[in-house]
């Protein structure tokens, strides 16, 4: 069946899923009709022969006939909208908005002249109501009366523009960025944590005059060893990992009997020597010991206010952590994917789990104790970075997706597509394309619960933040969705509603008063940018990747104010490392060039070249600088010019500001490279701890120069 068989377009259509694409060489890239089958199979669409997808479309268009109302309706502040509604033919309807705080508006019918349809042996009519235009932002009900019948369904009314957080007084601020396991002190058990975050925070405010720490992603990984490395690959983003809960600062370790309060220190020495001298963060090895010593101060019990707090915490999560808790107690019982559980505990809801639950409330409540003692430390470190006189604080990290094996697939398998991964098309970093193994949102399944996943998932992320970065915020807009068995390059993609993602994620940054950025790098359609600017989301700019039509560096000048700009990211290496080109000697191990090792590396010294050239242009590398190719220098210089450019939020890696030199990840791999392993380091390739950052005066001369302080050496 060709794709320009109108049944296969009218589904892909509807579903949002595109026949062709623009690679990221400018070439216009058809789409199979088997991807497109696959994809379509994956949303339960059976369009594998032309009988099949004429039912297929049959049933699509009937199927708003059979629902009274939409499931859920969002619109931006100010902006008129209408709904239409489905009753039986003849009948009188009335719409009404039941807004958040119980008050009551009307809306009015509009003529509509649609006809009547047969639906299920039933004529059904369709009339159109009408949206006042000066409702209040907010979650909201639309309530349809017909008859005797009362039907409702969600309104969401969203902020057209959510612009920076009042903190930052309209000023320009910059940051750190790090990646948190990789910075670790004296105090932590071998991966850094949430008090390291709050030391790191508190001296990025008071000696670096840094207005915010920039994390990765800190979602929940699985419950025991072994723990995936990838803080992009979580089990679920609606709760925090709890390897980075520091055992010594949760309230109760204070109060533990002497020979319950002797055994955490024990426990820690024992994790130090067998971690002393391995250059890689060993989490399994490191939660193992935590969590042990975390039973112990959770059996110790808690004063009765503590005690209240905790079950009012259980309370107010809800199902949701009841969830959550009972994977994990069920994750220590029937394996790491519970896709190979027995039947009956595949589904949160049946008897079977239920019983499961009542047997091991003991164990299933200290999951929930993990949870809400995340909580608590989260919230101390946020609160000890703007009483430090950060103005936005912590920016979490939102994740793309999550484990196609883990709690948040187990919770809600039915808002997942199943059969498809998520993933890329092939760039000029990552040549095969990627698949990131993650399953992908499905948009029909979102409209129909109102957001309320992604609702929910923004809530909790913000909660104890100033600040989100949304990776790969294109996923709002589109996906690369990957159907099993086919290679990263054989996808396509799938739309989302932006209008409604975007809105929502606006709306609930504008309740936390929180700043939001997001990762717009890689295949990007241009007007995406602009939508984001218009709805006042920041976008990100990063220095080797502001380039000219032909090839040159973009004048600072030319950057775009609405965005977070920065010279690196994580998924390149540090500055150091990519003056010398390790990234590309490192794809070369691992086969992942498509061109010859000294082709790229000529390209590489000639984007090298014309960088360097620029900044002693622009007067940010002075001329004994570039003839040395000094590489501090050189790095102070991009950031130096990264001042220079009208960015409300500028970003530098805490990686160049102490002269790491290796990668955190490099894309299109797994254990190929230690990807997410590697600790914070110097210049020599030593491991440094917090400490050492704290003594660092190289970090010293990058925030000098950050802060605007630091002139070049001529003019000092």
């Amino acid at each position: 069946m060709a794709l320009n068989d109108p049944l296969l377009a009218e589904l892909a259509e509807h579903f949002g899923i595109a026949s062709e694409f623009w690679d990221w060489k400018g070439r216009q890239t058809q789409i199979s009709d088997e991807t497109i089958i696959a994809v379509l199979k994956s949303l339960e669409i059976d369009a594998s022969t032309p009988e099949r997808a004429q039912d297929a479309v049959e049933e699509l268009r009937m199927r708003p006939w059979r629902r009274k109302l939409p499931a859920c309706v969002v619109l931006e502040q100010g902006q008129p909208g209408w709904v239409n509604v489905h009753v039986t033919s003849g009948a009188d309807a009335s719409l009404y908005i039941r807004l958040e705080n119980g008050e009551a508006r009307d809306t009015w019918q509009t003529t509509n002249d649609s006809p009547d349809r047969e639906v299920d042996g039933q004529w059904i009519g369709e009339a159109t109501f009408q949206l006042p235009a000066d409702l209040p932002l907010g979650y909201h009900r639309l309530v349809l009366r017909s008859q005797d019948v009362e039907v409702e369904s969600s309104l969401i009314i969203t902020p057209s523009f959510l612009g920076l957080p009042a903190s930052m007084h309209d000023r320009r601020i910059w940051g750190y960025a790090t990646q948190l396991y990789s910075v670790r002190s004296r105090e932590s058990w071998g991966v850094g944590d949430l008090t390291d975050l709050a030391d790191l925070s508190v001296w990025s405010s008071t000696q670096q005059f840094a207005g915010y720490v920039l994390v990765n992603p800190l979602h929940a990984a699985q419950p025991q060893p072994p723990l995936e490395p990838s803080p992009y690959l979580p089990t679920s983003r609606m709760y925090v990992n709890p390897l980075y809960i520091r055992p010594e600062a949760v309230e109760e370790y204070a109060t533990l009997g002497d020979d319950e309060r002797k055994q955490i220190p024990k426990l820690r020495k024992k994790l130090r020597k067998e971690i002393d001298g391995v250059d890689q963060i060993l989490r399994n090895e490191s939660w193992a010991a935590k969590a042990e010593a975390l039973q112990i101060i959770f059996e110790a019990g808690r004063k009765p206010a503590r005690e209240m707090a905790f079950n009012d915490f259980i309370r107010r999560e809800g199902r949701q952590l009841r969830d959550f808790a009972t994977w994990c107690a069920l994750y220590e019982v029937h394996g790491v994917d519970w896709r190979t559980w027995p039947a009956e505990l595949q589904r949160p809801t049946s008897p079977e789990v239920a019983e499961f639950h009542r047997a091991n409330q003991g164990r299933i409540r200290f999951y929930k104790w993990l949870q809400w003692i995340a909580e608590n430390q989260m919230s101390s470190t946020q609160q000890a970075a703007r009483d430090a006189g950060m103005p936005i604080g912590i920016v979490s990290d939102l994740a793309v997706g999550v484990n196609a094996s883990g709690a948040e697939t187990w919770m809600m398998s039915d808002v997942f597509a199943q059969g498809c991964t998520v993933g890329a098309p092939p760039d000029a970093y990552s040549q095969l394309g990627q698949d990131w193994g993650q399953p992908p949102w499905r948009p029909d399944r979102l409209a129909d619960l109102a957001y309320a996943p992604f609702r929910q998932m923004v809530q909790g992320v913000l909660r104890h933040a100033g600040g989100l970065r949304v990776d790969h915020i294109i996923g709002l807009f589109r996906l690369w969705w990957v159907p099993q068995g086919k290679s990263a390059k054989e996808g396509t993609y799938v739309r989302y509603d932006h209008d409604a993602l975007i809105g929502i994620l606006a709306l609930e940054a504008h309740r936390a008063q929180a700043l939001v950025i997001g990762e717009d790098l890689g295949t990007v359609q241009p007007w995406v940018r602009d939508y984001l600017s218009r709805r006042g989301i920041l976008g990100t700019s990063v220095m080797w990747f502001e380039m000219e039509a032909d090839g040159q560096p973009t004048p600072p000048e030319h950057w775009r104010e609405y965005a977070m700009s920065s010279v690196t990211t994580h998924d390149l290496p540090p500055t150091s490392g990519y003056l010398a080109g390790d990234h590309i000697r490192l794809r070369d191990q691992l086969g992942m060039l498509t061109e010859s090792l000294e082709s790229e590396l000529e390209h590489g010294r000639a984007e090298q070249q014309a960088m360097i050239e620029a900044l002693r242009n622009h007067g940010a590398l002075s001329e004994e600088d570039y003839q040395s190719r000094d590489v501090e220098q050189i790095t102070l210089a991009m950031h130096r010019m990264l001042t220079w450019t009208p960015s409300k939020v500028l970003n530098a890696a805490l990686v160049d500001a102490v002269g790491d030199r290796r990668t955190q990840n490099q894309p299109g791999t797994i254990d190929e490279y230690p990807n997410w392993r590697v600790p914070l380091s110097g210049p020599d390739g030593a491991p440094m701890l917090l400490e050492d950052v704290f003594a660092s005066e190289r970090a010293s001369r990058l925030a000098a120069v950050m802060n605007g302080y630091s002139q070049m050496p001529e003019q000092r």
